[in-house]
């Protein structure tokens, strides 16, 4: 198997585990009442470990996700979707290097809880990043632009499936009305939702210079709830990361995966080009 097969594989795996993180993530969200648990994708991890072959299944996950991480990796560092030489094309693989770093974390916890090596608590998530974060001379401030930059990535990820953007990357006709089509479109706009109320969490702890105010998913999906027809709107967001969990199985069938190789990566990487 040549290196673009490998590629290929990994972001397809890659895809798929992340569809199953959050697959679980919505049915904790939406059974957690019967479940007990916080609908994050650690608990989403904890849950899993204590099912049958709970550790064998979270180490295929943390390989996906490793997987994941080097695709995102070439989507940044080797601009393996082409995106245009300008300040669009550039801040959308800072994005995807964001993506990558954050799924790299996710992906050596789950290979460290099927190592027995950890079991999955402890301050992470959101809130984790967030007290890091403030740790650091002038943390507050980069507290904000990363929340800012959650609500611009929440709007352009709603809008990207209002729009069916996602379309240009799959071996798919995202103009047609099909299941796979309307299921994407549905978790994208839930996705981008939680992703804006984040990022709003993130600039309500930079004022308030407090990391706890910080939030991921589950403080999310709680203030959804707290809204005037909460439950309702609750339920719809829930759904809403499943079908965004389906949108990665979509993606892991019908993605086009164009691998650079050694010479795309040095002509796009900076150093490349001072050698």
């Amino acid at each position: 198997m040549n290196t673009r097969s490998k590629l290929h594989l990994m972001a397809r795996a890659g895809y798929g585990a992340r569809g199953v993180v959050f697959l679980l993530v919505a049915a904790l969200a939406l059974f957690s009442g019967f479940a007990g648990a916080r609908p994050d994708t650690n608990s989403a991890l904890e849950t899993l470990l204590q099912q049958p072959f709970g550790r064998i299944w979270i180490g295929l996950i943390g390989l996906g996700l490793a997987g994941f991480v080097i695709w995102r990796l070439a989507q940044s560092l080797g601009n393996a979707d082409g995106q245009d030489d300008d300040a669009k094309g550039y801040a959308i693989r800072i994005a995807l290097f964001g993506s990558a770093i954050t799924y790299a974390g996710l992906s050596l916890t789950s290979l460290m809880m099927a190592l027995q090596m950890s079991n999955g608590s402890g301050s992470g998530g959101e809130e984790g990043l967030a007290a890091w974060v403030m740790a650091q001379p002038f943390g507050r401030y980069l507290a904000g632009v990363i929340g800012i930059g959650f609500v611009i990535g929440g709007i352009v990820t709603a809008i990207k499936g209002v729009k069916r953007r996602f379309g240009r990357y799959l071996e798919l006709d995202a103009e047609k009305n099909s299941p796979a089509v309307l299921i994407s479109i549905y978790g994208l706009v839930a996705r981008g939702t939680v992703f804006g109320i984040i990022g709003v969490f993130f600039l309500y702890a930079a004022l308030t210079v407090n990391p706890e105010q910080a939030g991921g998913m589950a403080e999310a999906l709680d203030w959804v709830r707290g809204l005037p027809f909460g439950g309702i709107i609750y339920a719809v967001v829930a759904l809403g990361l499943a079908a965004f969990g389906l949108y990665n199985f979509v993606e892991a069938r019908y993605r086009r995966i164009h691998a650079p190789d050694a010479a795309d990566i040095r002509r796009e990487i900076p150093l490349g080009r001072m050698h």
